[in-house]
């Protein structure tokens, strides 16, 4: 099934607080809502306005700050319109006019005969520009979904995967009464933002943080837990795989080697923690996270460890330990 196209329309409905909000509303030009924003960026027509239409961005919402403006209310004063002309002549998305700037009658009326939405917002224009990228860079990522849990471990996000019955829920159960917060379990949404951060939220927003004990049934994490055990949406910064134990496996006992795994064009470091009863799961994955809030912060502990034991060598303290065992026998 296609995706659903983004219009001007939800651009004007969208449910904005803080410094999201875009303040907008249209002016001129309603019968244009329906039409599709496709480039998640933005133009300022100040050259085409003045005649130039060679690489005129007309596919991308056009910015009109108080430069354009003075620009449009000269060629009202000169009585000029071609340019105008012209320039609605392309299928533009829709015009926006910050500083709650008012465009000519001319403007308005010629996007009304072109069903072009105007809109307006008190916002300046440098505001404007980078919340609707902001905004723009969220609504057109790319989108995946992945089974697992998504979890919050000392500010480090931690997606577990796995096979269904490995443990998963129940160890971001445990995560969550050890202080630790819940962002998704099940179904997550993976977004690549900026083109290298990896965001992950529940698919649902309903049901997102409710989690399946299996024994137990579905529960509910921020009534059980209060509001300070979930959040929304996390940055993906480790991916842990927990898998049977399987003894003719030799896993990673240095930790030497990194490992990563690319989702969305986005390589994320993954590590694989066997799983057996008696394993304190939940005390690995935060030992993880602090590990690799470490490694963000340029100490890597087994590059350390390495770099001990090869001073310990060249010291001639080995040899001697050796010698010194063999002469026991």
């Amino acid at each position: 099934m296609a995706e659903k196209k983004f219009t001007v329309l939800d651009l004007l409905e969208l449910e904005l607080s803080g410094h999201d909000t875009l303040d907008l509303k249209c002016i001129a030009g309603r019968r244009g809502l329906p039409r599709a924003i496709t480039i998640p960026e933005l133009n300022r027509p100040g050259l085409a306005l003045s005649g130039f239409y060679q690489n005129f961005q007309s596919n991308r919402v056009q910015l009109f700050g108080r430069g354009e403006s003075a620009y449009l209310e000269k060629l009202h004063q000169e009585n000029n319109d071609e340019t105008l002309k012209e320039f609605f002549t392309s299928q533009i998305p829709c015009c926006i006019f910050s500083y709650n700037l008012e465009p000519t009658q001319e403007f308005l009326e010629l996007a009304e005969e072109n069903c072009c939405p105007v809109l307006q917002t008190e916002l300046s224009s440098s505001e404007l520009s980078n919340r609707l990228v902001r905004i723009f860079s969220n609504i057109f990522a790319s989108k995946k979904t992945m089974h697992g849990v998504l979890v919050e471990v000392y500010g480090v996000g931690i997606f577990l995967t796995g096979h269904s019955g490995v443990g998963k829920s129940e160890t971001a159960l445990e995560l969550v009464e050890r202080g630790h917060r819940l962002v998704a379990d099940d179904i997550v949404e993976m977004r690549c933002v900026n083109g290298n951060i990896l965001l992950g939220r529940g698919s649902n927003t309903l049901i997102s943080h409710h989690m399946e004990i299996r024994g137990l049934g579905i529960i509910n994490i921020s009534q059980l837990y209060g509001v300070g055990a979930i959040r929304d949406q996390k940055e993906v910064q480790l991916i842990v795989q927990l898998e049977e134990w399987d003894a003719t496996k030799a896993y990673d006992r240095l930790g030497s080697e990194n490992h990563y795994k690319e989702v969305l064009g986005v390589k994320i470091p993954e590590i694989v923690i066997p799983v057996r009863p008696g394993r304190n799961l939940p005390i690995i994955i935060e030992a993880a996270a602090m590990n690799e809030r470490l490694k963000k912060m340029g100490y890597n502990s087994a590059r350390d460890f390495n770099q001990n034991v090869l001073k310990w060598i060249e010291t001639g303290e080995a040899k001697n330990a050796y010698n010194n065992n063999n002469d026991a026998y």
